[in-house]
């Protein structure tokens, strides 16, 4: 068995800082280390070493902020969202929908849910991003280093897709509460008050029996969310940004990352739109299953408040990538370059 820190050592995905122990050029060498554009002294900047247990740590740390604090950030737009999936003649649009919540509630009852969800996507975050820089360095070991490189894409599909598996089990019970909340009059207020009236009525099973189709919906979310974004931030340095990422400021560089996580928001939302409209209608419905939400809602009902959503999760992506890379700025945790091709495979391609 390889120790993590063994596994990412040999990843084609380490940063260039990983093995300066090795690499420390003779004292009368000045400049880089040979074969490394960075010099070895650089590597004094970052806090952890790159697949450490510290490194898997922070990057859950990381995970905790920008999913806990961007969800939490949109509850009013989630509220609204949720109630147009579950009650459309009613709340019509996304602006009815907010002047319909106004008007009964007052403008404290755009907050309704803030609890669940700040706890449970909170907990979410730790397992999503935590576990897929876990998975991606063990996946690229397993594959080794040129077909990691050939293969990325399904790299990070895979990553991903294993750490949303166990990021969902953590969110499950806040994220049933918080759906009862906002979509079930009367119910409850708190977290405290829904999570027992559920534990009361309908036992452990209340809390997961929306996980199958949170899964639909949160695994191609997920795969999306990390596969996009990781190609498409290679594609902008590649082609749109007009000079290296390494000559870029750590704000330009943040910038890029905004901007890439839009885009995989975007498509995130639509990925995963439809299962998530099944888990609003099925957390309000009691006794229903995921497959009697699906044949009472149809096709054209699965997308019932699909803009207001494009809208949250596109920024929603975008903000929780900024403030990942934002903390590992601040917590000066290594930040590898897009993936290169390895010097082996280029002398192949070479031949």
């Amino acid at each position: 068995m390889f120790s993590l820190l063994e596994v990412a050592k040999n990843s084609p995905f380490r940063t260039p800082f990983t093995k300066v122990q090795c690499d420390v050029p003779s004292p009368g060498l000045q400049g880089p280390v040979p074969g490394r554009h960075i010099q070895a002294a650089a590597a004094a900047t970052e806090s952890c070493e790159f697949g450490s247990s510290k490194y898997f740590a922070l990057c859950s740390i990381g995970g905790i902020l920008s999913c806990g604090t961007t969800h939490t950030f949109v509850v009013p737009l989630d509220l609204v969202k949720c109630r147009l999936q579950v009650d459309q003649a009613k709340y019509k649009n996304l602006f009815t929908g907010f002047k319909i919540t106004v008007a009964e509630e007052g403008y404290k009852g755009l907050a309704k849910g803030w609890a669940p969800t700040l706890f449970g996507y909170s907990a979410q975050g730790a397992f999503k991003f935590g576990l897929y820089e876990v998975f991606k360095v063990y996946y690229a070991k397993a594959l080794g280093e040129e077909n990691a490189y050939l293969y990325r894409t399904t790299l990070y599909l895979a990553a991903s897709a294993s750490a949303e598996f166990f990021a969902d089990m953590a969110l499950a019970p806040f994220e049933a509460s918080k759906v009862k909340i906002q979509t079930t009059p009367g119910f409850a207020n708190t977290l405290r008050e829904a999570m027992p009236k559920i534990m009361n009525e309908e036992g452990l099973n209340g809390f997961y029996k929306g996980l199958v189709p949170l899964w639909m919906r949160q695994i191609p979310y997920t795969m999306m969310k990390f596969a996009c974004f990781e190609r498409t931030l290679e594609l902008l340095y590649k082609y749109v940004v007009p000079k290296p990422r390494a000559e870029c400021s750590k704000g330009e560089q943040l910038v890029v990352t905004f901007a890439a996580g839009y885009i995989a928001g975007v498509f995130c939302a639509i990925v995963s739109h439809p299962a998530d409209v099944v888990v609003s209608k099925l957390n309000q419905a009691k006794g229903s299953s995921a497959l009697d939400v699906t044949r009472s809602l149809g096709f054209m009902g699965m997308w019932q408040g699909l803009m207001p959503r494009i809208v949250m999760i596109g920024t929603l992506t975008a903000l929780q990538w900024f403030i990942y890379d934002g903390v590992k700025v601040a917590l000066a945790i290594p930040r590898p370059p897009p993936p290169e091709m390895p010097a082996s495979l280029k002398e192949k391609l070479a031949k």
